[in-house]
């Protein structure tokens, strides 16, 4: 069984102050996908080091935003927006 990557190994458990150090072995790897993420992060390189070192996440928002979502599909061509605002509050 082949060995997998460095870079790929190693990136998901990064806390902040790793991310770098990540960063240049996953540039020195033949992974083209992962040399298109480290694009990506590099653009927004600060931001991505606080939200890996913080110990805040939005879970609860993205939860509420998924029920909200399949309610919404839910009524799909017979609710209106006054419905939808009720079955949200009603469910909560």
């Amino acid at each position: 069984m082949p060995r997998p990557a460095a870079g790929a190994a190693t990136g998901r458990d990064l806390t902040g102050s790793e991310l770098p150090a990540w960063m240049e072995r996953v540039e020195h790897d033949d992974l083209p996908a992962l040399h298109s993420l480290v694009n990506g992060l590099r653009r927004d390189q600060d931001a991505v080091i606080v939200s890996l070192s913080s110990s805040w996440n939005s879970g609860q928002v993205e939860g509420q935003d998924t029920r909200v979502k399949r309610i919404k599909r839910g009524g799909y061509g017979r609710a209106n927006s006054d419905l939808l605002s009720i079955r949200i509050l009603h469910r909560s």
